[in-house]
């Protein structure tokens, strides 16, 4: 909510490339936004707006003139799905792309049963077009960029895009998600800030204690591009 009223006025349009159960929209309508987002699991898009009407409800007839649309898409197509969709001009984007495959990774069995008890998917889809079934980094980062970058005609001038992200810890090593976008995505877009976000509600955990330091991530980078 902090982003979206940090960076757009009431009646501006965001978009929202991968946007999961739709908790993004809900703060949109909230913040008096007209809101688009993209969702490829045909599950997480039937509950979002089904929440989304939920909220629609209560909040009452002040929101009846915002657009708050789940389209059902891959974020691979995005400029196809716009154009489709007669999206307007995009005031903002904001976005968390998934953690490569680290959902498929041995010794996360643990958490795909905790996922699993709590009613939460352990992969996010089948999908091939899922970038969360991708298993070359390289190719990953690749596909995250030209998805972000194909965003670009379509946005306004001096238009913001957040992406919440973290590196990823696979293998013994980590992979720097975070700045490896930061460094791509700086050849299309200005890199204007970024910001940490810490779960508080994660323990820092020191696995492997006396034999090798390996804890567990708990804070993300929240990366500020201006469209220029």
């Amino acid at each position: 909510m902090d982003f979206i009223e940090f960076f757009t006025k009431e009646n501006q349009v965001i978009l929202v490339p991968m946007v999961g159960t739709g908790s993004t929209n809900i703060a949109a309508l909230r913040a008096g936004r007209h809101c688009y987002g993209i969702e490829l699991n045909q599950t997480y898009t039937d509950i979002a707006r089904i929440l989304i009407q939920e909220e629609r409800d209560l909040l009452g007839a002040e929101v009846n003139r915002l657009v708050s649309q789940i389209i059902t898409g891959d974020a691979n197509k995005i400029p196809r799905i716009i154009e489709t969709h007669a999206i307007p001009a995009i005031d903002y984007v904001i976005t968390s792309p998934p953690y490569w495959n680290i959902l498929q990774e041995k010794g996360y069995e643990t958490q795909a049963k905790r996922r699993a008890s709590a009613e939460l998917d352990a992969t996010y889809s089948n999908n091939p077009s899922d970038l969360g079934n991708m298993q070359d980094y390289d190719q990953f980062i690749e596909q995250l960029v030209l998805i972000y970058k194909s965003l670009k005609p379509f946005l306004k001038p001096r238009a913001y895009i957040t992406i919440i992200v973290k590196n990823i810890k696979k293998g013994g090593r980590i992979y720097p998600l975070a700045w490896n976008l930061a460094l791509r995505l700086s050849d299309f877009y200005l890199l204007k800030d970024e910001r940490i976000w810490c779960q508080e509600n994660i323990r820092l955990a020191p696995y492997g204690l006396g034999n090798a330091w390996v804890s567990n991530i708990f804070h993300h980078y929240c990366l500020q591009f201006r469209n220029e």
